[in-house]
């Protein structure tokens, strides 16, 4: 009986510890062999429960196994089936008004600076869009380009034809340009392409392989289109559930962490995959003439002040990311970091 008792007094230490570690879910709709899940995610689970002592753990949920629709991130997070999620707000129209900002077409010259002004604008409260949320990173994509199983020689060849957008904005760019937008998550784009349905997509080079595009394509446009927004967020009642250590463990490896984490790697990665795009005979890789880039950068002009005159609140926010923008350029000549594109180095 005596040891018994001392068998159980033993193992209450071991319970109580258990019992502390905390695990919270983080969802992704996009496959575990995408470039943000392993080089970004990952580091960002392990630096969390690093810092909290290990009573912080971060359970990584790709492959859409907590929820596969893309459009309902966030509402994971609001319904709390997950803790944090990674969500793109374009895929919810007028869901996220603040944010339609960041995909003005021609505004941002490469992720770098897009990323480093979307995470500003939300740390400063600018953008409000996530006040029901914690925010833990603000990133964007590249400018997107066009990916195309048809040839593409110039931005003339694009009148009439069915490109997948992502999001209101870059439909209203395409249009610009002559093309149809057509709206459809990224995960049907290759085989809308394989079927026909779609000639085209606009994409970031990551999601061209990732998702499989690069089977289906063989004409790769890069016209700058525009970057895509992506955020992480987390359920606000479950962070203010957390001791205050733990907190600080997740605010230590969050936004500007985060930013410059995402930064370091997808600018490098980007480069890597036009240059591989390039080798390939298969593939076409075509950047706008300077003709086609005047052409480009009219279309788009109507675009940016339409939404920019929408409201008072659109001319704020333009304003605001603008003289952010002009900061953070500033900023990257100092360092010695490039302002142009990993396209433009490309060339």
């Amino acid at each position: 009986m005596r040891k018994a008792a001392l068998a159980l007094l033993f193992l209450l230490p071991v319970a109580a510890s258990a019992q502390q570690v905390t695990k919270l879910k983080y969802a992704e709709f996009s496959p575990d062999r995408e470039r943000i899940h392993n080089v970004v995610t990952k580091p960002f689970a392990e630096a969390v429960q690093e810092a909290s002592g290990g009573k912080l753990q971060v359970e990584l949920f790709p492959n859409g196994a907590l929820g596969r629709n893309p459009a309902q991130q966030a509402q994971l997070v609001q319904d709390g089936i997950a803790d944090i999620a990674f969500v793109v707000p374009s895929f919810t129209p007028g869901r996220y008004p603040d944010t339609e900002l960041m995909e003005l077409p021609g505004l941002f010259r490469n992720l770098r600076e897009a990323t480093l002004v979307f995470t500003r604008l939300i740390m400063s409260g600018k953008i409000k869009d996530y006040d029901k949320f914690i925010p833990i990173a603000a990133w964007t994509t590249p400018p997107f380009s066009i990916h195309a199983a048809f040839p593409i020689t110039g931005v003339a060849d694009l009148k009439g034809k069915k490109i997948r957008a992502s999001g209101a904005m870059q439909s209203d760019a395409l249009k610009a340009l002559g093309a149809v937008p057509v709206a459809i998550p990224p995960t049907e784009v290759p085989e809308a392409i394989a079927r026909r349905t779609i000639d085209a997509a606009t994409s970031q080079p990551a999601v061209v392989y990732d998702f499989g595009y690069d089977r289906v394509t063989s004409s790769h446009y890069f016209l700058q289109l525009g970057v895509v927004p992506l955020v992480v967020l987390m359920n606000k009642a479950k962070f203010e559930s957390l001791s205050p250590s733990d907190q600080d463990a997740i605010r230590a490896h969050s936004m500007m962490w985060m930013a410059r984490l995402y930064n370091d790697q997808y600018s490098r990665y980007e480069t890597e995959l036009i240059k591989k795009l390039e080798d390939d005979p298969k593939h076409k890789v075509v950047f706008p003439s300077p003709a086609d880039q005047q052409v480009i950068n009219a279309a788009f002009q109507p675009v940016i002040s339409d939404w920019v005159n929408r409201s008072p609140r659109n001319a704020e926010l333009f304003k605001a990311a603008t003289a952010e923008l002009e900061k953070v350029r500033d900023e990257n000549e100092k360092q010695g970091v490039g302002n142009v594109s990993a396209a433009d180095q490309g060339k």
